[in-house]
């Protein structure tokens, strides 16, 4: 494990980034957030103590967010699963902290995972209505139905 200083406002990985190390912040804040359309949504900000990017050491996909520090930031760099898994093994309450994050931040993919599957239902839904009442107004010769 290696630590690493960063200036506020600078990135520490961007969305898309093929990236394998996870990171625990010492000091500073963080903001983790994604883009849709230039947009950006902000996921979360991270203080001392909060980790992000262990997503990295699990799987071989980029990454889904971007982190930037807020201000000044000390972080702790994990580079690899061995180095995580001595980690844990040295702290203990780091790694139940860790479990039931990551149990939280899973729920919460779930909830969003379901909202947007209903969201799409309902579209689909809503499509279809829309179809079979302009299939309808065509076949009877109606010009208007609202």
């Amino acid at each position: 494990m290696s630590k690493l200083s960063v200036p506020a406002g600078k990135r520490i990985f961007a969305e898309g980034e093929l990236n394998n190390a996870m990171y625990i912040i010492i000091q500073g804040n963080v903001e983790i957030f994604f883009t849709v359309n230039n947009s950006q949504t902000r996921l979360a900000i991270m203080k001392p103590g909060d980790f992000f990017g262990e997503m990295a050491l699990f799987s071989s996909n980029p990454r889904s967010a971007t982190a930037r520090t807020i201000t000044v930031a000390e972080l702790a760099v994990i580079e690899s699963k061995q180095q995580l898994e001595n980690f844990l093994v040295k702290n203990p309450k780091f790694a139940a902290k860790m479990v039931s994050i990551m149990a939280d931040r899973l729920a919460r993919t779930n909830e969003l995972l379901i909202t947007s599957m209903e969201n799409a239902v309902a579209k689909k839904i809503e499509f279809s209505t829309n179809n079979e009442k302009e299939q309808t107004a065509a076949e009877s010769g109606v010009e208007d139905l609202d």
